[in-house]
């Protein structure tokens, strides 16, 4: 997934993720709008183009044919002064609503108490968008919703609605429900999902859900819940779940039925993904954050911070969601490499592909340290790019941050068949 970056100073070179989708400069967070049109794939993302902090948020934008190589396109929605997204732009889905690409985002105007469903747009492009100044619907009449965000649209029986992530930071959350099949009209519905479903409440522990996914996979619906939680007064971000079950009716709406869950993702620095519905196979991409290992002023020194991950396909097994790499990252590989002494690894992106368990480890000499990054138990494959590790195993994918340095180099042990293939 090469995009064209700025010459980057000898200390940065080590730790940028070169092949994910991640910003030359500033903020990077949630991924949005993900879609496919007229052949060409268009990954949208949260982004402060002036700084690597959480404000002024835009919507950037990248597109790709293959998956593997990206072209930044210009910014797509930005912040205006006086208008129902003065405070920010953010997350939300991109639907091709009768031919016309639709960006059906929050609007933040303002703080997260008050925002709306704000409209945005294009012609087949997606280059050059135009938001309605006017909001489509705000919070609802519910005392125990306080925060409302996260716009997702799906489809059912050919009736169009939307969920959206709620609740408040000292409450419990919910999941909305809206009927939309005029983007222009929305409809609340009332509750999908709240937190008297037991196996909700065990499984996605929260005050507000955000960014949620709703799609089919097979025979069965699935959600996807990003875990926002209140913390004397902080809030903290603490991992994506899923749900697996039924939509059935309920009065004018639906509700959802819930069978099972369990975790997305089992790394500390994964949130927020979103999913593309494509025929034959769903397709997820998740915000991976700075690690603790990089500091506040090594981040502001660089500029940036913020990547997503590679494409991950989605499938169920016996009611467990589970996810691999996208078939199309094979085309990364440049050529095998052979790990030398003690089973280093000379190179700052690879992929490992593994029968059994492996062992991989960061390591630096000078320093006496020796981090093991990733453990796996059957067969796997391991992806680096700089400082993002993706780890694809048996169980939850796991996501995490480490950061080389010009005296640390990178360690594969494995008493299994391993194959070990430069990226770029």
């Amino acid at each position: 997934m090469t995009q064209q970056h700025d010459a980057a100073p000898p200390s940065d070179q080590s730790i940028r993720p070169w092949l994910h989708i991640h910003p030359r400069h500033g903020w990077l967070n949630d991924p949005n709008g993900l879609s496919r049109i007229d052949g060409r794939y268009h990954v949208f993302y949260q982004h402060n183009p002036d700084g690597p902090r959480h404000t002024n948020i835009h919507w950037a934008h990248v597109s790709s044919s293959d998956l593997i190589r990206w072209s930044e396109e210009p910014i797509a929605l930005a912040p205006e002064a006086g208008t129902i997204n003065q405070q920010g732009c953010w997350s939300g889905c991109v639907v091709d609503d009768a031919g016309v690409p639709t960006a059906v985002y929050t609007a933040v105007h303002d703080g997260p108490d008050n925002a709306v469903v704000g409209l945005a747009r294009s012609d087949r492009t997606l280059r050059t968008w135009t938001a309605d100044p006017v909001g489509k619907i705000g919070n609802p009449d519910d005392p125990g919703v306080s925060q409302v965000r996260d716009p997702f649209v799906f489809t059912l029986d050919g009736r169009r609605y939307a969920v959206q992530g709620a609740g408040q930071p000292t409450g419990s959350p919910q999941l909305l429900l809206y009927s939309c099949d005029d983007l222009d009209s929305w409809t609340f519905l009332g509750p999908l999902l709240t937190y008297d479903d037991p196996i909700a409440a065990e499984v996605a522990p929260a005050n507000i859900w955000e960014c949620p996914n709703l799609f089919r996979l097979g025979e069965r619906w699935v959600i996807i819940l990003s875990l926002w939680r209140d913390a004397s007064g902080f809030h903290q971000l603490c991992g994506v779940r899923y749900l697996i079950g039924d939509l059935v009716p309920a009065g004018d709406g639906l509700r959802f039925v819930t069978r099972g869950g369990g975790s997305v993702d089992d790394g500390a620095t994964f949130y927020a993904p979103q999913v593309l519905v494509e025929p034959g196979r769903v397709l997820l991409w998740g915000w991976a954050w700075e690690g603790l290992d990089r500091s506040a002023s090594a981040i502001e020194a660089a500029g940036w911070a913020g990547t997503l991950t590679f494409p991950r396909e989605l499938g169920l097994a016996d009611d467990r969601l589970v996810s691999r790499p996208a078939a199309e990252l094979a085309g990364l590989r440049t050529g095998r490499l052979l790990p030398g002494a003690d089973g280093v690894i000379a190179a700052n992106a690879f992929e490992v592909v593994a029968d059994g368990p492996v062992e991989l480890a960061l390591a630096d000499p000078e320093q006496g340290t020796r981090v093991v990054v990733a453990q796996t138990t059957g067969a796997a494959r391991l992806f680096v790019d700089g400082s993002i590790v993706e780890v694809f195993g048996t169980g939850p994918s796991l996501t995490s941050r480490h950061y080389p340095t010009a005296t640390s180099h990178w360690e594969l042990r494995s008493a299994a068949d391993c194959q070990v293939w430069a990226l770029g």
